[in-house]
């Protein structure tokens, strides 16, 4: 973990290109930091949306390439993660369950404060490929408001997360979000030095060595062995800023009621620090299975304007 100055992370901010957002946004991506897109979607309750973004894989950006069938097959056939061991100078060490698979699909039902399923939920894991030299993995989520609630704030957005296939340090993430007739198309090349040239649709998001984007940051919680690892730290970028999110384990089995079934699971708390100060107008929870899978069953936030349980509907 970069363990650098407050004027070093200042001087890396001030180096950063994006796009323009208000603070409502501001809010909602930080959620999204701390939930790997899950809740934060959710919790921006306002009147936004347009025509509905269609629900397909997006073209491959430049330098991508999918990993060839031998080597798919070899990963499937051990059954295995390829995730390997972090050092431990940077971070805890991941364990490498049979977590990561080309073609897993997770679906979640969100419930904000009184009103149920408000709005539906899909992780997945798009592939593994090459990316620009990297072996990595392609992860995506999907996000849209439910009736009635679509009435009033329309929202469909989908993220795109090409990841360290060993570390799960971020490449590139990218927001593609269609709310209240306004679309934004957001494509940022990572990169810890500044050397690393960004494409012509990529802008260059200056980042801490390690950083992982919301989705990166999910699929490393659900690799971390809490029996032997009870606390994780890392930088998470959520595509506007940059926050330190600190992860403990709260509970070891823990038992969980949601609509895909009973569960046995971890239970963790999750902390987000923003330039050194800890948002304490907020606090996150999440449940991952103590089964193989290690699979996300429940993901809780209190907000202040709001308090939000996205469910598991089903895994495939």
């Amino acid at each position: 973990m970069y363990d650098g100055s407050a004027a070093d992370k200042q001087q890396i901010q001030r180096g950063r290109r994006t796009k323009s957002m208000s603070l409502k946004t501001t809010v909602g991506i930080t959620a999204l930091a701390v939930l790997g897109c899950a809740a934060g979607a959710f919790y921006w309750l306002r009147a936004r949306g347009e025509q509905p973004v269609p629900e397909v894989v997006s073209a491959e950006p430049p330098g991508f390439h999918e990993a060839p069938a031998a080597e798919k097959s070899a990963v499937a056939a051990a059954g295995t993660s390829p995730l390997p061991r972090e050092s431990k100078k940077t971070t805890p060490p991941v364990d490498p369950g049979p977590l990561l698979k080309a073609g897993e699909v997770l679906e979640y039902t969100a419930n904000v404060s009184k009103l149920n399923n408000v709005a539906s939920l899909k992780l997945q894991v798009a592939g593994r490929g090459n990316f620009l030299g990297k072996s990595s993995w392609h992860l995506q989520a999907f996000a849209h408001t439910q009736n009635p609630l679509r009435m009033v704030f329309e929202l469909d957005d989908q993220f795109d997360s090409y990841s360290d296939a060993g570390t799960l340090a971020s490449l590139q993430y990218e927001m593609h979000l269609s709310e209240r007739g306004q679309k934004v198309q957001s494509v940022q090349r990572m990169t810890a030095t500044g050397q690393e040239p960004a494409s012509e649709d990529a802008t260059e998001a200056r980042v801490l060595p390690g950083t992982r984007d919301p989705l990166g940051m999910m699929q490393y919680l659900r690799n971390v062995d809490w029996t032997k690892t009870p606390e994780v730290q890392s930088s998470v970028y959520d595509g506007h800023k940059l926050y330190d999110v600190r992860a403990k384990l709260a509970a070891a089995s823990e038992q969980v009621n949601v609509p895909a079934g009973d569960y046995t699971a971890s239970k963790i708390g999750i902390r987000v620090f923003d330039g050194g100060v800890e948002m304490k107008d907020a606090s996150f929870t999440l449940y991952v299975t103590n089964n193989a899978a290690r699979i996300p069953v429940l993901l809780e936030a209190v907000m202040p304007f709001a308090t939000a349980r996205v469910e598991l509907l089903r895994a495939n």
